[in-house]
């Protein structure tokens, strides 16, 4: 009969090619967690907190086998060894590393980054964030690059030059501020009363702005005037007289080409060249930028 085909025999027959006659089999082809040695160095997220560090070390404690994480501020948590973490994005089975020879322990204090932080090794840049940081020109992105380059890189934070500030509210409105999208804003210049006091105040009137950006600055009429003078052999910056062009003025007070913008784009580069650790910079500097990092690398910046 037509339907004889679709009696039990058949219907099992057809059930035991489908899925086989082993029960686990479907367990068996599951994906398996990586295991991932627990190097020293290596970038970490623990799923449940949050908590993104490089490895220190593996240790015994209470009765079972940790893995110790520090993250970019110098912070220490200990978490157990085992799945319940990422790794570049990727859930992974977290195990004791090899066992090394004594070349390969890590120098006492770790490695530094120039901005002071524990330089990590040995990982590949996290996915960047949709949070950003606004700086306000090409120069002031290169120093920020030279110095937390690193930091920013193992956070995933991107940094965007704004070529001025003259329409600030209009970035931060066009950025779109809101959860997991955290805004950092560095502005030259921001003391009370200046026309970047002004443009900050307006953006921070921007919807989403109140809870979800940070804008802050340095008193330095230029970014340049962030780098300790020592650095490029003299004791002070060149007072330029009001209403000329500040770079210039400051290129011609060192003796230094300063005709056109390539002579002042030679200057900075050679500015920038003296610059190699955070020791090179200004306080005044050095504490803001690390207080963007902190802001759009917050515990709900990516929620």
């Amino acid at each position: 009969m037509p339907g004889s085909a679709r009696g039990p025999q058949a219907s099992g027959a057809r059930t035991g090619a489908r899925y086989g006659t082993d029960v686990l089999a479907d367990a068996r082809r599951k994906p398996q967690l990586r295991k991932q040695p627990a190097e020293p160095g290596l970038v970490v997220e623990d799923v449940e907190t949050g908590w993104v560090g490089a490895v220190v070390r593996t240790e015994k404690s209470g009765g079972m086998r940790v893995v110790v994480l520090e993250d970019r501020r110098g912070r220490t948590r200990s978490f157990p060894l085992g799945p319940g973490f990422w790794v570049d994005g990727v859930p992974v089975e977290l195990v004791p590393p090899a066992p090394a020879g004594p070349a390969a322990t890590p120098p006492r204090g770790g490695l530094r980054s120039a901005s002071g932080s524990v330089a990590v090794t040995g990982h590949r840049a996290r996915v960047a964030r949709a949070s950003r940081i606004l700086v306000e020109g090409k120069h002031d992105a290169e120093l920020v690059e030279k110095i937390w380059g690193h930091d920013l890189r193992v956070e995933g934070v991107v940094v965007v030059p704004l070529h001025g500030v003259d329409d600030l509210a209009a970035a931060v409105e066009d950025f779109g501020p809101g959860p997991g999208r955290r805004l950092g804003v560095l502005v030259d210049h921001l003391v009370a009363g200046s026309k970047e006091w002004h443009e900050a105040a307006s953006a921070t009137r921007v919807p989403g702005a109140r809870e979800h950006v940070l804008v802050v600055g340095h008193p330095f009429v230029d970014v340049w005037q962030a780098v300790r003078p020592h650095c490029i052999g003299v004791e002070a910056w060149p007072v330029v007289p009001r209403g000329l062009p500040w770079k210039e003025g400051v290129l011609e007070a060192l003796g230094w080409p300063h005709d056109d913008v390539a002579d002042v784009a030679e200057g900075w580069q050679r500015i920038l060249a003296s610059v190699n650790r955070y020791s090179d910079l200004e306080p005044a500097l050095l504490g803001r930028v690390e207080e963007l990092i902190d802001f759009v690398t917050g515990d709900d910046a990516d929620r």
